[in-house]
């Protein structure tokens, strides 16, 4: 069995920072884990990607760089460079030990009923930069082929539940800035989908209202009421009603409707919205599933873990109190993802994105040094 090294990075929708992971694995079964690590963004890095959102939602060309998105492609360039070199120093890593980086970029629009999704980042700069090959572009041909481009990480999570000898079937959350779920029962084909706002809107919230990003641990949340009539209003929006697969941008959804209440109303109201998407997502499930995990930045939130232990139809773990490294799943799925990639697997398929077949994606920038023989063998 060859294996091949490949470090995943990604930055997701909650614009924190950069996550790092080191993969042996062969793209299909076997998962050899390595160290992780963390670069974060500074509140500098943030406004300039939140400023590149804003100028990319008028995009009709994904190959454009306008003002702001242009900076922060430079941005999102450099910081990924810095959290690999920090990485690579760390761990005492030759950087010519690695066959592959899994680059996602940072997306900044994502409508793929227009065939348009924008991942901002230089790859073929970064391969420059750090002497290794890089795997990137990961959504566009599905898009392309009629697919949603998203979620990516189910090929991931598939692998990671049959590798972890959990019993299935299996629904892996992950909650970012956006919420999706895999449905995960044993080799079939896994079912996935956005299920609606993960973090953002709550992260929005805070930010308009304290000048901080985040609700740290629940904590307001915990001490607020839920608005009912605003909650039930919010679920009433059409995406709730639509048929997976389905995808969400990050800006679909607007934490304005909580405008007349207090900070702590408002911040329940979005967490309590967040959990009750998630609990529609399984009337859309072949079955319910006989255990949640819960990865990604929600994981850390106690208020939003209780409320969906109050909402979903099965018992509720966290990644970290299964074995794994909740926060670093992502970085991982994108390290098994650049392996498929080189092998020319698919990343893609039916059941997670919609489209119309399997489907291969990415593309490979090669680095500027001698080539050499890829692959670890049977490590």
């Amino acid at each position: 069995m060859t294996l091949f090294r490949a470090i995943g990075l990604m930055s997701g929708t909650s614009m924190d920072g950069v996550d790092v992971a080191l993969l042996d694995t062969d793209g299909e079964k076997r998962l050899d884990f390595g160290p992780t690590g963390f670069l974060p963004y500074s509140e500098q890095d943030r406004e300039l990607l939140r400023a590149a959102l804003a100028e990319a939602a008028r995009l009709t060309d994904r190959a454009a760089r306008p003002g702001a998105v242009g900076a922060a492609e430079r941005l999102v360039t450099e910081r990924h460079a810095e959290a690999v070199e920090a990485f690579l120093r760390a761990e005492s890593l030759d950087p010519a030990s690695v066959d592959i980086l899994g680059f996602h970029g940072q997306t900044v629009l994502h409508r793929p009923q227009s065939r348009l999704t924008v991942q901002i980042g230089d790859a073929p700069a970064l391969a420059e930069r750090l002497g290794v090959d890089v795997a990137y572009d990961f959504r566009a041909a599905d898009v392309a082929a009629g697919g949603e481009g998203a979620p990516l990480v189910p090929a991931y999570h598939r692998a990671l539940v049959a590798a972890s000898g959990i019993e299935g079937p299996v629904a892996v959350i992950n909650i970012g800035g956006v919420g999706n779920v895999t449905f995960v029962d044993g080799d079939a084909e896994p079912l996935a989908f956005d299920t609606g706002p993960g973090n953002a809107l709550i992260d929005d919230l805070m930010l308009a209202r304290t000048g901080s990003p985040v609700d740290r641990d629940g904590a307001t949340a915990a001490e607020g009421r839920v608005d009912e009539a605003i909650l039930q209003s919010m679920l009433l929006h059409p995406y709730f009603q639509k048929r997976p697969p389905k995808s969400l941008d990050r800006n679909d959804f607007s934490f304005r409707v909580t405008d007349e209440l207090s900070l702590r109303d408002a911040a329940a109201t979005l967490t309590a919205f967040t959990a009750a998407s998630l609990a529609l997502a399984f009337s859309q499930t072949p079955s319910a599933p006989r255990r949640a995990i819960v990865c990604g930045g929600g994981a850390h939130n106690p208020t939003l873990m209780r409320a969906l232990a109050d909402r979903l139809p099965c018992p509720v773990a966290t990644a970290a109190e299964v074995g794994w490294k909740g926060d670093a799943i992502e970085a991982q799925a994108f390290a098994f993802l650049a392996v498929r990639v080189l092998k020319g697997l698919p990343l893609t398929f039916p059941g997670t994105t919609g489209a119309p077949a399997p489907t291969k994606g990415g593309e490979i920038a090669a680095a500027q040094r001698g080539r050499r023989a890829i692959g670890r063998g049977s490590r």
